[in-house]
């Protein structure tokens, strides 16, 4: 397959920590290429972010419009390869310093690229269940977005799995169309924003079910309930549903750089948090696919930032002794 160009960065990933990588190696003169399937990240889904510095309010959809028009205005220094994924990555050796590795990036529409750095920002996906009728029943009334399915459950009873900040927005996403909410919680308290919280205990529609372990979703054709232990009686207990909203958490894309950096036992790249690097000379890493605690799209653009000034001095500086 031949090799079509040779970038100074190639940053893989299209949500904030791709565009915010994109912008600064633009603003650095980087020869850039940035592969994404879309853009956004998993905050695509959400219908009111709150928290977005300078935006009062937006949805996810109008901050990818954002974010993907402020890295088009780039296009002279940033080429775009939108709608591909990566589907390898290889080590090579550079030609022009002995010693030194170069990043060849393949992708599904046939591309190959290669790159003096590269910027993980490949983001995290929606973590699954894993219990006995998910799998048929996905897209029958199981569901993982809230903004997407809502309206679909009008007058119907639905369960939300997750107690975090995902699992409280999807409760609120909820409350303007089902008839009730069951909100489960596997430990004994919620671990969302306390305003959430308050808004979707005030409501009226939903009831908290804390300690709840989810065992089985229940249906033929269409999801009709739950099936969950309750940890403190060891009690099986089914709830009737004709939803399951699965809101717990997320998986690294790491799979196709765990041969190339070092990962923890979740599967994130560990990175050094003062300049996002990992445990391979240029390659770095920020947002979602990390080992930051802290997943928030701020956080992720920022050490984005961090990550790519760091790239930048690495690269004019790479075979230097």
């Amino acid at each position: 397959m031949p090799i079509q160009k040779m970038y100074d960065y190639i940053i893989i990933g299209g949500g904030p920590a791709g565009v915010a990588a994109g912008v600064y190696s633009a603003r650095k003169r980087l020869k850039t290429l940035l592969v994404t399937e879309s853009f956004g990240g998993q905050s695509i889904v959400s219908a009111d972010i709150q928290n977005w510095i300078g935006d009062k309010h937006i949805s996810g959809f109008d901050l990818a419009k954002k974010m993907e028009d402020h890295i088009t205005s780039y296009s002279d220094i940033v080429d775009i390869k939108l709608g591909e994924k990566v589907v390898s990555i290889k080590k090579i050796a550079s030609k022009e310093f002995p010693g030194i590795y170069d990043f060849e990036v393949s992708t599904d529409a046939g591309g190959t690229y290669v790159g003096k750095a590269l910027m993980l920002a490949c983001g995290a996906r929606r973590r699954k269940l894993g219990v006995p009728g998910e799998k048929e029943l996905d897209g029958k009334g199981v569901a993982y977005c809230s903004t997407c399915d809502a309206p679909l459950f009008s007058g119907k009873d639905v369960v939300v799995v997750g107690g975090g900040n995902a699992g409280l927005e999807a409760a609120v996403d909820l409350l303007p169309y089902a008839t009730k909410i069951y909100l489960l919680e596997f430990s004994d308290s919620l671990k969302g924003d306390p305003v959430t919280q308050e808004k979707i205990r005030t409501s009226g529609k939903a009831e908290i079910i804390f300690n709840a372990q989810s065992k089985e979703v229940v249906g033929d054709k269409f999801v009709s309930g739950l099936k969950y232990l309750d940890r403190k009686t060891n009690e099986e207990k089914t709830l009737k549903a004709e939803g399951v909203f699965v809101e717990i958490g997320s998986v690294p894309n790491s799979e196709m750089v765990k041969d190339l950096v070092s990962l923890d036992k979740y599967g994130q790249v560990i990175i050094d948090s003062k300049h996002g690097t990992t445990s391979a000379l240029g390659i770095f890493a920020a947002g979602d696919i990390t080992d930051d605690p802290y997943k928030q799209n701020n956080i992720s653009a920022g050490d984005a930032v961090k990550a790519t000034l760091a790239a930048y001095s690495y690269i004019l500086n790479r075979g230097k002794k």
